[in-house]
């Protein structure tokens, strides 16, 4: 088994300066400044410069963003970790896409 990280996040506080969970992830709904959702690996428009959330608590907040809670798995120790693991994450729960393009006959 491996050792249990130490992080310096617990299960209710995010990390000062972290904001990977509005970077890594996709979101498919429409959020304020992005109608259409936001692709992995972009800035959320709502991203401060300090790296927190500007709709935090607010109902326009997409419920995807709510229900993703910081933890010592996701936030490791670093903001690099974090990116990587939910960037891991986004790809592992990425929908499948066919490795041929579909042929329509002619």
């Amino acid at each position: 088994m491996p050792p249990a990280l130490t992080a310096t996040v617990s299960s209710t506080d995010c990390r000062p300066g972290c904001g990977a969970c509005c970077i890594a992830p996709s979101i498919s709904s429409a959020l304020p400044g992005m109608p259409e959702g936001k692709p992995a690996g972009v800035a959320c428009p709502q991203l401060t410069a300090d790296w927190r959330c500007a709709i935090f608590g607010k109902p326009e907040r997409p419920a995807c963003c709510s229900g993703l809670q910081p933890s010592p798995q996701m936030c490791g120790e670093t903001r690099e970790h974090a990116l990587q693991w939910i960037g891991e994450l986004e790809i592992a729960t990425a929908p499948c896409r066919p490795s041929h393009p579909t042929r329509h006959p002619t």
